[in-house]
């Protein structure tokens, strides 16, 4: 008995034909048809009718090679210019090996010749799956993109409200616990003054001498928390910096600036040259190993450059590639809020730390909020240094 018909249902596709004769249409329909598909098919022929017809979705492209006014390759430029992630495959009576070259080279799918369609349908399903494909490649692209750009304005977010915190926590301290500090020196002041009993004068000037050394560890851990040294300006914040990490760690460290005077920055640069350069040298006093330390503050072209230079041990790939290590990382991230980025170089000779800003972006408004803040006394500790 012959083979019952097949009652598989047919799969329907939408199918622009750019063709200029109607017949060479019709026989595509038929091979479709023999190949399991329902096309919904439109033909059009000129230039206009297609532009026009791009607008809506269609499942696959099929063009003739030569049309009325345009070729098939002109066709291919045009979806191709419309950003359409589209199947594009040539059908032609007549196609030359170049031409078919030529073709595949600027985003066609496929070429077949009209006189022989028996891979038309393989041809357009294969086309159709890889376009697919490559759509889920770019929608995964374009929300891994997404998802990431929200990583980062988190990861700013949260950087912006930490420096807020420590400023909050900066202000606390020097308001309660250095205003009562300043009061019990200045008791304590009054007291080994009128101290007839020398025990009793002894005691008070030891005890002047540990509020004096609270003051001065409130002054350093408020000075961590916010530098109200950049009041002063960038040049005296680094200038004061590097003598200071000098001091404590016994680690020859000079200072370079090309311009005394600094044209005006945009808000949160400061913040962030203040930081990357404290990070620094945090890791050089930690990790490095090193005897001479370098930070150059240089502006050339519009762009800011803050360089922080060592003769340590070096970072090795595996220092940088730690999952926990979160130190360059915070760099980079605290740049890119004020429209810079930081370069690393590393090596048996030290390691270089660069952070570019160019003064033209800016900058992040939630990252310079701190950096615009009104001027208070209550913000400067040196204002404790009253004895």
């Amino acid at each position: 008995m012959p083979d019952a018909p097949s009652t598989a249902p047919l799969m329907r596709l939408r199918v622009l034909h750019l063709e200029d004769s109607e017949l060479d249409h019709q026989l595509t329909l038929a091979h479709l048809q023999r190949g399991g598909l329902d096309a919904d098919a439109v033909r059009v022929e000129s230039e206009a009718d297609y532009r026009a017809a791009l607008a809506e979705p269609w499942d696959v492209v099929l063009s003739d090679y030569n049309l009325p006014g345009f070729s098939g390759l002109d066709a291919l430029e045009i979806l191709r210019e419309s950003n359409l992630l589209m199947p594009f495959i040539l059908v032609s009576g007549e196609i030359g090996e170049q031409v078919a070259v030529q073709a595949m080279l600027n985003g066609a799918n496929d070429y077949l010749l009209k006189e022989n369609l028996s891979r038309l349908v393989p041809a357009m399903l294969h086309a159709i799956e890889g376009t697919l494909a490559q759509r889920a490649r770019q929608a995964a692209d374009l929300a891994l993109g997404q998802s990431e750009q929200r990583l980062r304005e988190l990861a700013q977010h949260l950087q912006a409200s930490v420096e807020a915190e420590r400023a909050a926590i900066a202000r606390e301290i020097h308001d309660d616990v250095g205003g009562s500090l300043t009061a019990l020196k200045f008791d304590l002041a009054w007291i080994e003054r009128r101290a007839t009993d020398p025990a009793m004068a002894q005691r008070a000037q030891g005890a002047l001498e540990t509020v004096s050394m609270a003051i001065e560890s409130s002054q350093r851990i408020m000075h961590n928390l916010r530098p109200a040294i950049l009041e002063q300006g960038l040049v005296a914040a680094l200038q004061w910096m590097t003598q200071r990490f000098e001091r404590r760690n016994g680690v020859l460290t000079s200072f370079r600036v090309s311009h005394e005077e600094l044209p005006p920055l945009p808000p949160g640069v400061p913040l962030a040259a203040y930081r990357t350069a404290q990070e620094a040298l945090t890791n050089i006093s930690k990790h490095a190993f090193a005897t001479r330390a370098q930070v150059d503050l240089t502006i050339a072209g519009r762009v800011l450059s803050l360089e922080v230079s060592d003769n340590g041990r070096g970072l090795s790939q595996q220092d940088l590639s730690k999952a926990r290590s979160f130190g360059i990382r915070g760099l980079r991230e605290r740049a890119a809020q004020v429209g810079g980025w930081v370069d690393l170089s590393s090596g048996a000779s030290g390691t270089t730390i660069i952070l570019s800003v160019p003064l033209d972006s800016g900058g992040d408004t939630e990252a310079g909020a701190l950096d615009e803040a009104p001027n208070r006394d209550a913000d400067d500790p040196t204002s404790w240094d009253m004895l």
